[in-house]
């Protein structure tokens, strides 16, 4: 029996058009599979990316922060009388501390090594803040009158003669005065990296 399209046209056999109205007379998978092909293929949704840490540098602003907090902490320190003897322990407390700052505001733990150079960052920053204190006491003294006016000061206090003459001989000699902090400078720098290496090794075991 001849097949008929519904508006009544006879058609031919295996027609899959109406050659009067264009009816298709069948599904057409073909078309089907090419109308998929034509939508935008599914992309799955990319893994969150996980930004590599900042280097530790004087670019890292976090760095700098807490190297700058840590070294202000440690020159007020020693300025103060009778505490300043131990400076090697609070130039280990100061490295230990900048890394237990960095740690705790990044979330970042730190390699010995990491922590070292985190500890050296603190130590360049509080050798700056004592060389900018260093030349406003110099200055200050100029302005009181010199060091003959604050020998007579120290005397007046009933301070240690020999103490004093020593301290105002070195005074004296600018020679001296660079060779002794290029000194504690150089020994500041190193423990205060030791003890930045210290705190990563320690606060690595939590």
């Amino acid at each position: 029996m001849p097949e008929i399209c519904t508006c009544g046209t006879e058609l031919p056999p295996d027609a899959r058009f109406c050659h009067k109205c264009g009816k298709p007379q069948r599904e057409e998978p073909v078309a089907d599979a090419l109308s998929r092909e034509g939508q935008p293929p599914v992309v799955p949704a990319a893994a969150a990316v996980v930004a590599p840490p900042v280097p530790l540098s004087f670019r890292n602003p976090v760095a700098l922060r807490v190297g700058l907090l840590a070294s202000a902490l440690l020159c007020l320190t020693m300025m103060i009388p009778g505490v300043n003897y131990a400076s090697v322990v609070w130039w280990l407390a100061a490295g230990y501390f900048s890394v237990w700052i960095y740690k705790r505001r990044t979330g970042q733990p730190l390699t010995v090594r990491g922590g070292a150079h985190m500890g050296w960052i603190t130590g360049v920053l509080s050798c700056v803040l004592l060389t900018v204190l260093s030349a406003l006491i110099m200055a200050a003294i100029q302005q009181a009158g010199g060091l003959g006016a604050l020998k007579n000061q120290f005397h007046d206090l009933a301070i240690d003669q020999k103490t004093v003459d020593e301290a105002v001989k070195r005074l004296q000699n600018p020679l001296d005065i660079v060779t002794s902090l290029a000194e504690t400078f150089l020994l500041m720098l190193f423990f205060c990296a030791a003890g930045g290496a210290i705190g990563a090794k320690i606060l690595n075991k939590d």
